[in-house]
């Protein structure tokens, strides 16, 4: 995944939430939605767009979609950033 994707996708406020909400951990679209005062439809938007910059990963059980954060392409965006600062990476 691009770093570039990766950052037009935190770029937007409404997706900036969504991944803060999912730090507590793997929830539904719809306890998703429940925290917006937008139309599941959009919300579901959003999602798609996290999905696609591969910083969700999504799960079915039933008849509902699971959410939960990919840390592994945070991990590799954070990487990319911290060349900026002059750090060595210390492993």
């Amino acid at each position: 995944m691009s770093v570039q994707q990766t950052l037009k996708a935190i770029a937007n406020p409404v997706r900036r939430e969504i991944l803060t909400i999912l730090k507590a951990g793997r929830l539904s679209a719809g306890e998703i939605s429940d925290n917006f005062a937008l139309s599941h439809a959009t919300v579901s938007s959003h999602l798609k767009l996290l999905k696609e910059a591969d910083l969700i990963r999504e799960s079915k059980y039933k008849n509902f979609i699971y959410y939960e954060l990919n840390l592994s392409v945070f991990e590799e965006t954070m990487f990319w950033l911290k060349g900026f600062l002059g750090e060595k990476d210390e492993n």
